[in-house]
């Protein structure tokens, strides 16, 4: 079992940052892919980024949409998944959930454990 919180959502401008936190719980988190999704209201959720855990490399994949602006990392010993997001665009503006699976996947079947969520505001 794996118990996730995010935090660090808010309101930013448009070109702005904000870095996001996942805190988790579990003995064992890092055997675990992390993924960070969003969903914007009256879209479906949709992939942002994962990182695989780190006896697979700790590799990290983004959707095509944030490449280059954000950032996923974790720390083990922390327990803890971020996402560093970057020149934010109005667009980027949802709830953005923290997930936690066996695999790395794209899709939300991929991840089992899921968090509440954090609101991410740009505004233009």
């Amino acid at each position: 079992q794996v118990q996730l919180v995010e935090s660090g959502g808010g309101l930013v401008q448009a070109g702005g940052s904000l870095r996001l936190l996942c805190a988790a719980s579990g003995r064992t988190f890092n055997s675990y892919a992390m993924g960070w999704f969003r969903q914007a209201p009256g879209k479906e959720r949709e992939f942002v980024a994962a990182i695989t855990w780190s006896g697979d490399g700790g590799n990290t994949y983004y959707a095509d949409s944030v490449k280059g602006r954000f950032t996923i990392s974790r720390d083990n010993a922390k327990k803890m998944v971020y996402l560093q997001l970057s020149s934010l665009k109005p667009e980027d503006t949802a709830v953005y959930y923290c997930a936690a699976g066996g695999v790395v996947g794209w899709t939300v079947s991929s991840y089992t454990y899921w968090g509440q969520g954090t609101q991410v505001t740009v505004s233009s």
